[in-house]
């Protein structure tokens, strides 16, 4: 059995995220990201190794090298909590230098392709990790596990775009909350909603999109909220 997957994502009317670049920089409604994810329930929460990097607090490349060797098996630093914060990070690419994101603790989803000294460094930092397939993930097998080991039954998908993508194309969201703010980026190849990589892989395989509820916020921002059915899903 795998969590319920939520896909929250705030973006401008050209379905970019990098709200650096939006403008014009009035129309942009501070914390509604986080406003909007706590309306909804918060709880754990998921995202790739790009935002996994950006929260990493480690300064070196990669953990220090080890003598240790290590059985590929999951490993909790912690097995209650209120909220995890999760990252994709199949080859372990992120130093965390820390052991937990405003609280939440840092769980990440590996391969077994990882090298002995990241499983040492995430130890070491007090990161929980889980298996989930040899060189790439298996998107379906880790939210399984997650439910089974840790009892997670809801989680929220907040990016970045290769992420989201990755499990719209596995058949593995439930619902998308789609936040369009009246902001414009206009750029060519900057980040977006959904990225499945840069070969065109045809459509999406979504069955269909059924509307929840749609609010008009501040400043004429859209909040959209949609039940997503995938054929690729089972």
């Amino acid at each position: 059995m795998k969590p319920y997957v939520l896909c929250h994502m705030v973006c401008s009317v050209d379905g970019r995220i990098w709200g650096s670049r939006w403008r014009p920089k009035v129309n942009i409604v501070p914390n509604l990201f986080e406003r909007l994810h706590d309306q909804m329930g918060g709880g754990s929460w998921l995202c790739g190794r790009v935002t996994a990097q950006e929260f990493a607090k480690g300064k070196e490349p990669h953990y220090p090298d080890t003598d240790r060797t290590f059985p590929r098996e999951n490993w909790f630093a912690q097995r209650e909590a209120k909220a995890w914060g999760i990252f994709l990070d199949a080859h372990g690419k992120a130093v965390w230098a820390r052991k937990d994101i405003g609280g939440d603790p840092i769980l990440v989803i590996l391969t077994e392709s990882v090298p002995d000294r990241h499983l040492a460094g995430l130890r070491a930092d007090g990161v929980s990790y889980i298996f989930a397939g040899k060189a790439e993930v298996d998107l379906a097998a880790a939210l399984e596990t997650l439910n089974r080991e840790l009892g997670i039954e809801r989680i929220m998908l907040e990016g970045g775009g290769g992420a989201n993508g990755a499990l719209l194309r596995a058949g593995l969201i439930d619902e998308l909350s789609l936040v369009i703010c009246p902001v414009i980026d206009g750029s060519t190849g900057g980040p977006i909603v959904f990225k499945s990589g840069d070969a065109d892989l045809g459509p999406a395989p979504v069955e269909s999109m059924t509307l929840v509820s749609h609010d008009v916020l501040e400043g004429g921002t859209m909040w959209l909220r949609y039940r997503l059915r995938s054929t690729a899903a089972g």
